[in-house]
């Protein structure tokens, strides 16, 4: 099987073969749209895990511990973070296992836990926010970083940062795992030394680190404080589906590498976020050392803080330089997983609405002139307000299809165990995930902007969580599961899973684009006695290849 996407099958029809042949020269490895072949994943777990890791090398976790530790003290910022890391880790299991497992995105896995087909458009579009809205924050970051050593203007330092990464994102999934293999021994070396080197040599750091009181109050633990920190938090939870976007390349699970498969699922999937707890808590400390030097606006940044670290253990001429290194490969890793992770997204809901693959790259350049819009908008001097709007829609989202995957499927067995992607197969919408996820997104929102009383207000995020856990069993119970397939059968022979239940390799030609591709991206034809591949048949305008709803 090709390892390239087939322009050919941009076509819904005949006719569209010949107008997809803009794509040929496409040389895009991440099958948009559709499952990832076993010809493709030629990786071992520990490469695509190590590769799913470099991709949360992000700097914004500090500066996101360290707003809240400065606005709230030491003690409510790590038990904010605390309280956001379990309810990541939860809900990231099932999502991870799923993206693995049936070797699929998170935006396929949503269509058949919960969304339906189209329903499905709305995550994407959450996702893909999320995506732009962190790429402009590293953005911002490494502009900072440029201004510091390179005495680059800000605006500048924004279109630096968004332009560099063009040329690495193209090449999807090849390109980004030698990066991130080849970069993250260096970038771990220069976030962990510093902070060894200071808690060695002055361990009162700690005592002061500890006892920070905040700006906010007089540092005793307050529940509010702490779902306030936490909501802020809960907006990375959507960094699952970044990591996923890897996870989905994972070989079949075998007798034979079960124990490597796992260590890797769990430890890429939802264990990215023991990381990214931790550099929270490193950014509480940084900020808390400099403060007294750069005071509470610029204690925040990352460059600030890791220049003082470098300061205290490295000559003078090598602070800046280092400092500035560090910044730039973090957001290189993070922001090319970005860039790939939000052209993915709006592809999947562009093609969905509108019938057309128009290629990957078009989606790229979108994501990172929104990313653009937002940084020379100076998002980072409102980041707490940004992410705390938003992880009330991200938090909805996720536990709703987290819940489906572990309740509805698993517990109440209302929704099929393998998820199902391919349009002809789903309900176009299904009320279930649908219903869970704008009531609790809706509702917590209105928590958020105080529509309900100020003393609610830090509580959006539990109540996004909470509601989304609870309407989703309720719903799959009240529709008692009719709305998740339109049909069960998709009139191909072939079992779609192997005997070992990872999906089937046999290969089968697609009669509309000519190409060959495994099984669980097929179904018969309507019009045909022949198969059509899933990409072909989201591309299909006239909807003459797709099977009819059964009873």
């Amino acid at each position: 099987m090709s390892t390239t996407e087939s322009p050919r099958a941009t076509a819904g029809t005949t006719e569209g073969v010949a107008a997809g042949g803009q794509a040929v020269e496409e040389t895009l490895e991440d099958y948009t749209l559709r499952f990832a072949p076993r010809s493709y994943r030629r990786w071992t777990p520990m490469v695509v895990a190590t590769t799913a890791l470099g991709g949360i090398a992000y700097m914004a976790d500090f500066s996101i511990g360290a707003g809240i530790g400065l606005a709230h003290g030491t003690g409510n910022a790590l038990l904010a973070i605390a309280v956001a890391a379990v309810v990541i880790f939860v809900t990231g299991f099932p999502l991870a296992y799923y993206g693995a497992r049936y070797n699929i995105d998170l935006d396929l896995i949503t269509r058949g836990s919960g969304f339906g087909y189209y329903g499905s458009v709305l995550t994407g579009v959450i996702f893909a926010s999320f995506t732009f809205i962190f790429f402009a924050l590293e953005g911002a970051i490494m502009a900072q970083g440029l201004r510091l050593g390179l005495g680059l203007p800000l605006w500048l330092g924004y279109a630096v940062s968004t332009l560099m990464v063009i040329p690495l994102v193209v090449y999807g999934m090849k390109a980004l795992s030698t990066l991130q293999v080849w970069t993250t021994p260096l970038w771990l070396l220069l976030m962990v030394g510093p902070l060894v080197y200071l808690i060695a040599e002055d361990p009162g750091t700690v005592d002061r680190f500890l006892a920070y009181a905040g700006t906010d109050g007089d540092g005793a633990v307050s529940t509010a404080s702490v779902m306030l920190g936490a909501g802020v938090c809960l907006s990375l939870i959507a960094q699952i589906g970044e990591q996923i976007d890897y996870l989905r390349f994972m070989p079949p699970k075998t007798e034979a590498n079960k124990r490597a498969w796992w260590t890797a699922v769990v430890m890429a999937g939802p264990g990215w976020v023991v990381l990214g707890a931790l550099k929270q808590a490193i950014g509480v400390f940084l900020a808390v050392r400099v403060i007294a030097e750069v005071g509470p606006a610029a204690a925040p940044e990352p460059i600030r803080q890791f220049r003082g670290a470098f300061e205290a253990m490295m000559p003078s001429w090598t602070v800046i330089p280092l400092a500035v290194v560090l910044v730039v490969i973090s957001q290189i890793k993070i922001n090319v997983t970005n860039a790939y992770s939000g052209s993915l997204a709006w592809t999947n809901a562009f093609t969905r609405v509108t019938g057309r693959y128009p290629g990957r790259m078009v989606f790229v350049l979108v994501n990172l002139a929104f990313a653009l819009a937002l940084m020379e908008a100076d998002m980072f001097s409102f980041l707490g307000g940004v992410l705390g709007f938003y992880s009330n829609c991200a938090i909805a989202w996720v536990v709703t299809v987290a819940t489906d995957i572990g309740i509805n499927k698993y517990v109440l067995k209302l929704s099929p165990l393998r998820p199902e992607f391919r349009r002809g197969m789903l309900h176009p919408v299904n009320p279930v995930g649908v219903v869970a996820f704008v009531a609790s997104s809706g509702l917590s929102i209105a928590l958020y902007f105080g529509l309900f009383g100020d003393s609610l207000q830090p509580y959006s995020p539990v109540a996004a969580a909470v509601i989304a856990f609870a309407l989703t069993p309720l719903m799959a119970v009240v529709t008692r599961g009719r709305y998740y397939l339109r049909r069960a059968d998709d009139g191909l022979a072939e079992p779609i899973l192997d005997p070992d239940g990872n999906p089937s390799a046999a290969v089968l030609d697609c009669h509309v684009c000519q190409q060959p591709y495994e099984r669980p991206d097929l179904t018969a034809c309507l019009a045909h006695d022949a198969a059509v591949c899933s990409l072909c048949l989201s591309t299909d305008r006239t909807g003459e290849h797709v099977l009819p709803a059964t009873a």
